[in-house]
């Protein structure tokens, strides 16, 4: 079993102790020890790998660079360098693994280059449908996908039965990419794709990603809709979709349904920063409003842990 660094972790020894309490609470069935592979370890797959390695698995984390290696050797049982558009390495990565974890994701400055995102996400799962082909030992397939899939719906709700109508270049990929994986599951192998709101928690507290804002005019009336999921419920959800051998797709956004005028006045009165003003004159650009509801995986039996956003 790796022991790592905690300065160097996403995640600290305590919330892994933490965590495999309140997973083990959740799912009475055994931890069966696996072979798992995570292609992508950025903020989820990094702690996953941790939290994984703790409990006893033989995993294997991937990341696109070797200036990572050495952190992610610190993390997990085996680091390789794969890229999802490298179809022999990515056979290669999945040969005996009983459990693939796909948490890629394109880098933050890259985020909204179509080409990237469909070099990202589509490649990979194209390569990845191939290479299970060959792999029988793959049991339970975990793909994070993202709830901006559902794009704009106006503060509306949306469930998994929600028609998605690609509305970018974007979302057809990434609806792609999901059919694609979905295809994979057979009698003997179950796929889950998670879709995410957005994700915070340590070294991504809201407080960072709004404070900014503080004391400023921001144009809008701020009444869309912006659903947040914390890192614990994923990492916590992820482990009982592979324990429990979920089959399909789950919403996994919690319960705030907040608007981002709320928001911002929790985290600003959380933190002492002055208030954020809107100019409801101006046009916000940035419209997409949606609440997503995550009843299909509450019914399965996962119970939140983070339920109403931390400010």
């Amino acid at each position: 079993m790796t022991h790592f660094p905690e300065k160097k972790s996403t995640i600290s020894a305590k919330d892994i102790a933490t965590l495999r309490q309140r997973i083990d609470q959740l799912s009475q069935s055994q931890a069966l020890y696996q072979n798992i592979a995570i292609l992508g370890c950025g903020y989820i797959g990094m702690a996953l790998a941790a939290c994984w390695d703790e409990y006893g698995h033989c995993v294997t984390a991937t990341t696109t660079g070797q200036e990572r290696l050495s952190l992610l050797s610190q993390l997990a049982t085996k680091a390789l360098v794969v890229k999802g558009d490298d179809l022999e390495k990515v056979r290669s990565l999945v040969k005996d693994q009983a459990c693939i974890l796909v948490s890629v994701a394109p880098k933050r400055q890259r985020a909204y280059d179509e080409d990237f995102y469909e070099k990202t996400y589509l490649e990979t799962a194209n390569n990845l449908a191939d290479a299970l082909n060959q792999a029988p030992s793959v049991k339970q397939v975990i793909f994070l996908s993202s709830c901006s899939i559902y794009g704009d719906r106006q503060g509306e709700w949306v469930d998994e039965t929600s028609p998605i109508i690609p509305s970018n270049r974007r979302i057809d990929v990434l609806a792609q990419a999901e059919n694609q994986i979905l295809q994979t599951s057979n009698n003997e192998r179950n796929v889950c794709i998670l879709r995410l709101g957005g994700i915070y928690g340590p070294g991504r507290e809201l407080v960072k990603i709004y404070g900014g804002l503080a004391g400023k005019t921001i144009p809008g009336k701020g009444d869309r809709i912006i659903n947040w999921i914390h890192r614990d419920d994923v990492l916590a959800a992820i482990e009982f979709a592979r324990r429990q051998r979920l089959q399909g797709i789950y919403n996994l956004a919690d319960d705030s349904q907040l608007s981002v005028r709320r928001q911002l006045e929790l985290i600003c009165s959380s933190h002492g920063l002055p208030a954020v003003n809107w100019d409801p004159s101006q046009e916000n650009q940035a419209r997409v409003s949606l609440r997503v509801s995550h009843q299909k995986i509450k019914k399965a039996g996962y119970e939140f842990i983070h339920p109403q956003i931390l400010a």
